[in-house]
């Protein structure tokens, strides 16, 4: 790792709030770029494992948003959802009260465009800045470094940022002011959802039929039917592996930020109605912690109702 930039320079200390699912491997890509941290986590053990692995020897923890902000002009945020970015921001202890001028708020967490929207408004006042620029790609592109990064903000800071999107992306696009990066990743959102869900009914309807559920990924993911989500979850869904890369119920929250969005603009999203009656589904059946292409377990659930006490009824789809 590197102990100073091009020009001699000691890196500067980036701030990290958040280590979960995400934030974790993010963390990592950004000490392996040479990027000393300071971390914060609500969870203790999850900070301390992160510690404890090799080469974690420029990541520094600290016990609260307020003390990240007085040792890092710059800090990154990957939290769950937006009462938690405000709770980081506003709260006790939190970034606003102890950011020192000039400071740099990059909120890489999927939350409303209205509060990304406040909170760059509330730190333009004190003469600091936000960026919003939540993610897409998963946990395999968080690990890998290959998340694709849409922001939100002036362009003078998504200049400042880009090293460190750099270290965790490889598509990064600045796609308007503030609160735009929000709106991107809900329509992203819409899409991934709309994926799982036809990836589903293609594999409902090819077992019923009597076709290999692994065969029929192989065709469609070599032929114009082929997606990432296809790619990277086709063979787990097939082996019915719901182990969290991105929880249910995360994505149910960004689900609903899509419709408040519709609702808001007045904007008919027919699609996205019934793809949300699906993940509302999947929480009411108690599975809202599973991986959201557990999504096909709903479609596994009808499939078993339509053929009713039939020998069927009691097996699972393959």
């Amino acid at each position: 790792m590197a102990d100073t930039t091009a020009d001699g320079q000691t890196p500067e200390r980036i701030g990290f709030i958040g280590l979960g699912i995400m934030g974790r491997p993010m963390v990592r890509n950004l000490r392996a770029a040479g990027i000393p941290l300071v971390v914060h986590s609500r969870t203790q053990a999850t900070v301390d494992a992160l510690l404890a692995e090799e080469g974690a020897g420029e990541i520094i923890s600290v016990d609260s948003p307020a003390a990240v902000a007085a040792q890092c002009s710059t800090i990154i945020t990957m939290l769950p959802d937006s009462p938690d970015v405000e709770a980081v921001v506003f709260g006790a202890n939190g970034l606003a009260g102890a950011l020192q001028p000039g400071s740099l708020l990059i909120d890489m967490s999927t939350i409303a465009p209205a509060v990304a929207q406040a909170v760059n408004t509330a730190l333009a006042a004190n003469g600091s800045s936000a960026l919003d620029a939540p993610v897409s790609g998963g946990e395999r592109g968080a690990i890998d470094g290959t998340l694709s990064i849409m922001v939100g903000g002036s362009e003078a800071d998504v200049a400042r940022a880009m090293p460190l999107f750099e270290a965790m992306g490889r598509t990064i696009v600045h796609v308007g002011d503030s609160g735009a990066g929000q709106t991107v990743k809900a329509c992203n959102q819409i899409v991934v959802a709309l994926h799982y869900a036809a990836l589903s009914e293609a594999l409902i309807l090819g077992s019923r039929a009597g076709v290999d559920p692994a065969k029929v990924v192989q065709v469609l993911n070599g032929g114009l039917a082929a997606s990432r989500v296809m790619e990277l979850k086709g063979q787990s869904m097939v082996e019915h592996q719901f182990a969290p890369g991105f929880r249910i119920d995360l994505h149910r929250k960004d689900l609903a930020i899509a419709n408040a969005a519709s609702r808001d603009l007045h904007v008919p999203l027919p699609l996205l109605g019934v793809v949300t009656q699906l993940f509302e589904s999947l929480a009411a059946a108690g599975r809202g912690q599973l991986d959201h292409s557990a999504v096909l377990t709903v479609y596994e659930d009808l499939a078993k109702h339509e053929v009713g006490s039939s020998a069927a009824a009691s097996e699972q789809s393959w």
